[in-house]
């Protein structure tokens, strides 16, 4: 698990460098050279879609996603299991809803292209799918862990 949260977070950050590049770029050539960079901005949008959805695997495998715990701590620890494993399990069931529509978003689009770049819509739209699989993967991952051990870490 360790390899793929350091290969998620190297491809992640390459997103953002380049993103980062691109910008920077289209900044410079519009203000400095006064011709702007056409595609410049298509591409942001496209890579901003990407990075989000990898960023929320991320998120769940380092558990930063934003929870309200208030109730949470009231629980004894077995409440707070059950509590967990209930959250996990619509958690998988949104997120595997939202998969599949991704998928057919991005089938029913995939002849659609982009203005300026003519990308198939299909990668734009595939990225949803990507995302939320993979959130559910690592849910599934930490719950068959926590099964076996409380005390559940996937960064190891």
């Amino acid at each position: 698990m360790k390899l793929f949260f350091r290969s998620l977070n190297a491809v992640g950050g390459l997103l953002v460098l380049a993103l980062v590049l691109i910008t920077f770029a289209a900044v410079l050539a519009r203000y400095l050279l006064g011709t702007p960079i056409q595609w410049t901005e298509e591409m942001s949008g496209i890579l901003m879609i990407w990075i989000v959805f990898i960023g929320a695997i991320g998120c769940e495998i380092e558990k930063s996603h934003l929870h309200i715990d208030v109730v949470t701590n009231l629980l004894n620890r077995r409440a707070q299991r059950a509590l967990e494993a209930l959250v996990a399990a619509g958690s998988v069931g949104l997120l595997g809803a939202m998969a599949w529509l991704g998928y057919a978003l991005a089938e029913k689009a995939a002849l659609k292209k982009t203005p300026i770049l003519k990308v198939s819509w299909f990668w734009l739209d595939i990225a949803v799918t990507v995302g939320a699989f993979g959130v559910v993967c690592v849910i599934l991952v930490r719950l068959v862990r926590g099964l076996r051990e409380p005390s559940t870490d996937l960064q190891n």
